[in-house]
This record gives C-alpha cells, structure tokens and sequence, in this order.
C-alpha cells in the first residue's frame, strides 16, 4: 500500500451534521410540548407562539453552552485520545480540529441567541399590550390576575402606563439578559480573523469575558420572568373549560383562581460539567507553568526564524506533536502553540517561531533574534511550556512507500517526522516498513525555504554518507518570484546546487503537476495498490 499524508482542516461532514441534527431535535421537541402543553396555555393565550421560540432557542443554547468550553480543554482531549482506542491512528486527528468545532459551536451559540432575543423582544411586548384598555377579554383576565391579595400572577408587566424595557432591566432576567448580549457581542467580534492578526492580545484578553457570560447565563434563569400554571393548580381548574368562563372564575367550583408559577433554572445544570472541567484545565496549567523549562540553546535562522531547544522533566513527544509556550516576561496569560520540530529521539525538544506578531516579535527580541548578539540561556526570559498536544504523524511509518505534502508555514510538523524517519532508517534494531518517501513542498516566498533548508541539507548529506540517498525524494515548489528573485537566479546557476536552497535538489518554479507526479510514483512502485 501506498500513504499519502495530507493536512485537512475542515471538519468532517459527519460531526457537522451530528451537531445539526441534535440542536435541530432539541429545537423541533422544546418547540412542540410549549406548543401543546397544558400547563403553559394561558401563557401562550398573551404571547403566541414566540413563548416557543424563546424557549425552544433557549434550550438549543444551553445545549451549545455545553459544548464550547470542550474543545478548547486540550489536557482534557489528550485524556481521551490517550484511553479511547477509537481516537487513536487517522481518528485521533479529528481531535485536532478541536478550535474549528469551537468556532462551529460559538455559531450555533450566537443563532440561537438572536432568536431567544428576538423571540422576548416579542413577548415582552405583547405582555405590554395585554394591560392596555384595548386588551381582549382572556389576556386581559389573565394580566390582571395577581393584583388582588392570594393571587398570583401570569403577566410581569404589571401596569400600562410603564415602560416594559425600564421594568425589565429592573428584574435578574433582563440585567443578566443584557450582560449575555454584550459579552457574547464582544466576544464575537473580538474573535474575528481581522481582529486576531491586528491584535492577537486583544483577542485573548477579551475572550476571558467568557467568565462574566457564563455566571450570567447561571443566574439568568433565576428570575422565573416566563410562568406557567402549577400542577396543584392544573389540578383543580380545567382549563379547557375555564378558559371559556373567565369572567366566572371564582364563582365556578371548576374554575378557582389559577396559580402560577416559574420554572426552576436550568442553565446551570448544562453548563456546570464543563465548567468543572475547564477549572481543572487552567490548574493543570498552572500547574505546568511552575515546572521548570531549561533552554539549552537559541538559534537564530534567516528570515526572522527563532529555534528555542528545551529540557523538561518527563517530556515524552511524538513526530507531529505540539506546545503552548508562555513567557511570563511578556505576558503573564498568553499562551501560544507551536508544532515541535525536533524528532523523539533527541535529547531536547525544539520549535521555530517566526515574528509575525506582538507576542511573537516581543518574544525574538527578547531571545536576541533581532539584529542583535544572541544572548547566553544562563540571562533569558523563563518560558513555561504545556503539552505536548495533538495526534502523532505515524502514519507514514505504516507503508512501503510514503508521500509527504505541505504548504508554507505547514512544513513545521515535517521537520519532526523527516527526522525521526531518517534515524529509523539508521538504526538496524528498528523494524521500519517505508523503503522511500516522497517531500513534497510548495511554498510561495524564497524566503521561507531558508531554515528548513538547514535541515533537508543536513539529511542529505548524511543520506549521501551512509549510501541511503534513495530513500528520501523531496520535491520543492516556488510558486511566488519577482524580476529581481529571477534575475539573481539567472545569474547565480549553479549546476551542482541549487541557487535559493543549497540542495543538490533544484527548486521547481510554478505548481506541481499532481497527476504527472503520482504517474510518477505509481511507475516507480508496481507493487503497490492505490
């Protein structure tokens, strides 16, 4: 057989329609019994159907409350890969995709929010009409109720002559109502793509509002401003009989006074588990942060590239694998993720960072990676790391032949695999199925061929040393050039090297041609099955 490993960053369709299917179930349930329940007749007499579209929001936002805090609980998702065998291998890098399931839930939280919100702006305004003088007769009857001694009532609007909104951000549903609105408004556009690569930092601070929108949506339920009838209540008055003899109540032995009431919250019960978690997640953090991070050496590479090689106690990694770095120096809350480029069996871990941020170019200066002396690791900033996270790239290792692609800043997980493939190779205990793999990498600016050059350099000359240049081809693609790039090409031709990379391997200019490329290797390997 044949593998070919390729990055794929969308969600599986299977996951998105599993998440649809269920808010959509949860939705269409809720809808139907407010519709049809007994208990909630005389409310939906004042306000329609919109009780059911506020509830039935209500309830698919709870449900998407409950979820969003899941993906972004990394320890907790290495939990489960690590002990549910069908996480693991192709599976297990569903995990990975765990920010873009976040950002599919936050969708679903913001819809169903906007319907909620829309739906009571309705509500809130036909419980306004039902006091006024041109009320019908029920909604009329049933507004009044409460404003006699030993009654209760159904209507929280209790006069008509106030303004609904005033008296609403009067109650703990409206104050917390409003909180939820604006912390979600400014987490939603907090996040945005726009705002996340102007400032990274604004975009962290304020999605800590997260803790402010989470105790408001705890607390939201608590003021019980929808009601309902009680079930002493449903009990003694029929109201499918009452409802038509109104104005009888009282008089009737089958129509006393009904009771209302509002339900319990809630909210609290969705959301509690996952907070719970989360909890534990930021003191597993912490944790983490006070473990003691020795930095062994710093590199500075071409083009702004900064490598950081760390020691760590118990640090286990594999090809392909994660960190999150946090340099107190620079920011006390901020971690950052970086995929390891050193192989498992070295005895240090490394990454490559590019300044490509605030935080990113804080922290090069901080290392010397500026123009400036690198400085000794005895005089650096202490890091603190956490992870390592996400699936381990070992599918390669399971075929006679293997095709590896990236593109761009994406070769990162590869420097990792390529390393530890090629000490595999080395090692005559290691029993190691590929006997060639394929490299291919495309990439649009010259510039950001040059630290991993460095290493593909490295591989080729030990690859030459030891007799084994067979068994890595690597095929590099320069999609982007100006007139000055191809005119220092033009001059600078090399024969034995290539001008942009130093490899004997010359650069191909332009998109490969994937179809001329895989008749290639199918040629190449007769035996295998595609």
């Amino acid at each position: 057989m044949m593998g070919c490993w390729v990055l794929n960053e969308s969600l599986p369709i299977i996951v998105v329609l599993l998440w649809l299917g269920m808010n959509l179930y949860l939705f269409m349930v809720t809808f139907r019994w407010y519709e049809e329940e007994e208990s909630f007749l005389y409310t939906r007499v004042i306000l329609g159907s919109t009780l059911a579209w506020a509830k039935a929001s209500a309830l698919c936002l709870n449900f998407n409350c409950m979820l969003i805090l899941l993906p972004v609980s990394r320890n907790f998702i290495s939990f489960v890969r690590g002990t549910s065998a069908c996480c693991r291998g192709p599976w297990g890098r569903q995990l990975d995709k765990n920010l873009k399931f976040h950002k599919l839930v936050a969708y679903g939280i913001a819809v169903s929010a906007a319907i909620h919100i829309v739906a009571h702006l309705f509500n809130l305004e036909r419980y306004h009409l039902s006091q006024s003088e041109e009320a019908p007769g029920l909604p009329a009857a049933l507004s009044k109720l409460g404003n006699s001694p030993n009654e209760s009532y159904l209507n929280p609007i209790r006069t008509a002559g106030t303004n609904p909104v005033i008296e609403l951000l009067t109650t703990i549903a409206g104050i917390t109502g409003l909180v939820l609105s604006l912390a979600l408004i400014l987490l939603m556009t907090s996040s945005t793509e726009f705002i996340r690569q102007v400032s990274y930092e604004l975009f962290w601070y304020t999605h800590h509002v997260f803790i402010i929108f989470f105790i408001s949506l705890a607390l939201h339920g608590a003021g019980r401003i929808v009601r309902g009838q009680t079930p002493e209540s449903l009990l003694l008055h029929n109201v499918t009989f009452c409802r038509n003899h109104y104005d009888k109540w009282h008089a009737v032995a089958q129509c006393p006074m009904p009771r209302f009431s509002g339900k319990e919250p809630s909210a609290w019960k969705w959301v509690l588990g996952p907070v719970v978690l989360y909890a534990c997640e930021r003191i597993i953090r912490f944790w983490r942060f006070q473990q003691e991070v020795v930095i062994t050496k710093v590199i500075s590479h071409p083009s702004g590239v900064l490598e950081l090689r760390m020691k760590k106690r118990d640090f286990t990694m594999a090809p392909g694998q994660y960190i999150f770095i946090q340099c107190p120096a620079i920011s006390l809350l901020e971690w950052h993720p970086f995929t390891l480029t050193s192989a498992p069996h070295e005895d240090f871990f490394s990454v490559h960072i590019r300044a490509a941020g605030d935080w990113t170019e804080a922290l090069c200066e901080a290392f010397g990676a500026q123009g400036q002396d690198l400085k000794d690791p005895c005089s650096l900033p202490r890091l603190a790391v956490d992870g390592p996270f996400g699936a381990a790239l070992t599918d390669v290792f399971h075929y006679p032949a293997s095709v590896c692609i990236a593109a761009g800043i994406g070769v990162t997980p590869f420097a990792a695999l390529l390393k530890s493939l090629w000490h595999k190779c080395c090692d005559s205990q290691s029993q190691l199925k590929p006997s060639k793999v394929y490299f291919y990498w495309i990439c649009r600016d010259a510039r950001a061929f040059e630290w991993f050059a460095d290493l593909l350099l490295s591989l080729e000359t030990q690859m030459s040393e030891q007799g084994k240049a067979h068994f890595l081809s690597y095929r590099i693609f320069l999609t982007g050039w100006d007139e000055d790039q191809a005119l220092h090409i033009a001059l600078h031709w090399d024969e034995n090297t290539d001008v942009i990379t130093g490899l004997k391997q010359k650069t191909f200019y332009g998109r490969p041609n994937w179809d001329d490329e895989f008749k290639q290797i199918a040629y190449s390997h007769p035996s295998c099955h595609h």
